[in-house]
């Protein structure tokens, strides 16, 4: 959780770009530019899952510090001028190269966790993915702890803060075993944190609303600081106490997940399990599928005891199949000849897509519709994306263990809400900024707590690394097309319309203001005809991405039964 809260630097961009852009005189376009780097920098992981299977994790881990350390550090030197300037192409390679390193963080705190908690997924994924999300506002509450008048000592701190702390963790991330930590205490631990979570969340939010309507002097604002870094550490209780209090080993806590050393003498027998249970699936009437659940199971059971009978006895061939089924080990390239992976990709991009949009532009949104101070909608996206993390996680487990249901199916509600919040920005209603960045905050941030459990669940979890970082690429891919093309694009062309007017307007008026117009009007639009049509096209987006995920869902209903069924039962 903590190398997880340093990797949310991203978010602050918006927080450093003015500070690129005054000491190097770049225009908004050459910003934006910078952006895409970064977004691409966020979630081009390719090489870090790849590092991820052949380097320790801690190995992994100081490749991203480093890299983190390098490219921030670097355009850090440019702004305060200790360092020649480069030409844009390459502040567009230092960028992406700083915030590159967010995918080592990513990949190592999500590969270690979910194969030491193979039957907490959902809460898991859920709880990391909100502190990323959170990130973002915890770097910007210590930053404001030790505000200096000059702003690029943010970038100073995006490169060295994030670097020392997963530097001094790198050790201790690593696989432990994850059939040591089936605990039963595990529901009230999860619990525990949840409410952490949820306590973090709400003082943040409390935090910044507070700086934002009162100044505050400097004591406050530290004493507002060690509380919020108290916080962070308190949830290390947890194994502190396990450790000290340890629990009579139960046997259900063994069979879990196999010893690696028991394998070894039935190794031939699993493999033959696995080739039973291959042909099981081939050979099965298709209207098992579709009976009650109890008498689904013992139809299963006794197709594959005849099955044993008959392969023990010569009378059937039992096929060895071509590659894994779905729940099992997939490596990336058996993956993406998959429909299920495909699924979840363009129903990411579509759904996930839609949202960076609304964040990418949440400050010309806010303007079009009146509201001065854009920084609040800012802080209260990242509070609704945290949450909509943690309760993404939360949520989607409750349905695989209580009801053994396709997890896929909270992303399809995700998506629902999605769709609502796009919409409420297209009226443009009183109020309509608050309800939206709600809808859109908890919507999105459910995505990134659903899909690597998804994607973990059908695909495995020995190439998850690679896949995990395969289906991040939906993000920039979205935010490429809805916001750098579709939502640009529009806005631009109803404030040049509204230009045009202004102008009519003032030649109607007199020559005197005509000039004034022309010279002083910035291209800018007003009013929510500005993003009217692309969040109407956000919205329908959400609904095809909802169409996706319930093809998914019902794709994989018998996967899930499979994994879950017999839990539940």
């Amino acid at each position: 959780m903590w190398i997880q809260s340093c990797a949310g630097i991203g978010y602050l961009f918006g927080s450093i770009s003015p500070a690129i852009k005054s000491s190097l005189n770049y225009n908004q376009r050459q910003i934006a530019k910078l952006g895409v780097a970064k977004d691409l920098g966020d979630s081009v992981g390719f090489l870090a899952g790849s590092l991820c299977e052949v380097l320790p994790l801690w190995g992994a881990l100081l490749v991203g510090a480093l890299q983190n350390l390098a490219g921030y550090g670097w355009v850090w030197l440019i702004v305060i001028g200790r360092a020649p300037r480069l030409p844009l192409w390459a502040m567009c390679i230092l960028i992406f190269v700083g915030n590159n390193g967010e995918t080592y963080f990513n990949t190592a705190a999500l590969v270690s966790c979910v194969q030491n908690f193979p039957k907490s997924r959902g809460p898991v994924v859920g709880i990391l993915k909100g502190f990323a999300g959170l990130g973002g506002a915890i770097l910007t509450q210590i930053y404001t702890m030790i505000h200096h008048p000059d702003h690029a000592s943010l970038i100073f701190m995006i490169a060295v803060g994030p670097a020392m702390v997963v530097i001094a963790l790198m050790f201790l991330i690593r696989p432990v075993g994850g059939h040591r930590q089936g605990r039963s205490s595990d529901g009230a631990s999860f619990t525990f944190i949840y409410n952490v979570c949820i306590l973090l969340a709400a003082y943040l939010m409390g935090v910044m609303l507070l700086e934002d309507l009162v100044d505050l002097n400097r004591t406050i604002i530290t004493v507002f600081t060690v509380i919020l870094l108290l916080l962070l550490i308190v949830p290390i209780v947890i194994p502190i106490s396990l450790s000290f209090c340890s629990e009579p080993k139960e046997p259900a806590e063994e069979v879990l997940l196999p010893q690696p050393e028991k394998l070894e003498p039935g190794k031939s027998e699993h493999n033959a399990n696995e080739v039973i249970f291959s042909e099981l699936e081939d050979e099965k009437p298709r209207e098992v599928d579709l009976l009650p659940h109890s008498e689904r199971q013992k139809r299963i059971a006794q197709l594959q005891a005849k099955l044993f009978h008959a392969a023990a006895e010569g009378a059937v061939r039992v096929k060895r199949r071509r590659g894994p089924h779905r729940g099992e080990d997939f490596t990336l390239a058996q993956a993406l000849i998959k429909a299920d992976l495909w699924l979840i990709f363009w129903s990411l991009l579509l759904g996930s897509g839609s949202g960076l949009t609304v964040i990418d532009n949440l400050g010309q949104m806010s303007q079009s519709l009146g509201y001065d101070n854009t920084h609040i909608f800012v802080s209260l996206i990242s509070i609704w994306n945290f949450l909509g993390r943690i309760g993404g996680g939360y949520f989607s487990e409750i349905i695989v263990r209580d009801y053994a249901y396709p997890r896929p199916i909270a992303m399809a509600i995700a998506q629902l809400v999605m769709a609502v919040g796009h919409f409420c920005f297209a009226m443009g209603w009183p109020g309509a900024m608050y309800i939206g960045t709600l809808l859109i905050g908890l919507g999105y941030g459910a995505h990134w707590a659903i899909v690597p459990a998804a994607a973990s669940e059908l695909f495995g979890l020995k190439k998850f690394g690679a896949l995990y970082n395969f289906l991040t690429l939906a993000n920039p891919a979205g935010s490429l097309v809805f916001s750098g093309l579709i939502a640009s694009s529009i806005y631009d062309h109803e404030a040049e319309t509204q230009a045009h007017q202004r102008h009519l307007y003032a030649q109607n008026s007199g020559a005197l203001f005509s000039g004034k117009f022309a010279q002083d009007d910035p291209l800018k639009c007003e009013g929510s005809v500005c993003f009217f049509l692309t969040s109407m096209i956000m919205s329908g987006f959400c609904i095809v991405a909802v169409v996706l995920s319930l093809i998914l869902v019902y794709r994989t209903k018998i996967v899930y039964a499979n994994l879950y069924g017999k839990s539940r039962s």
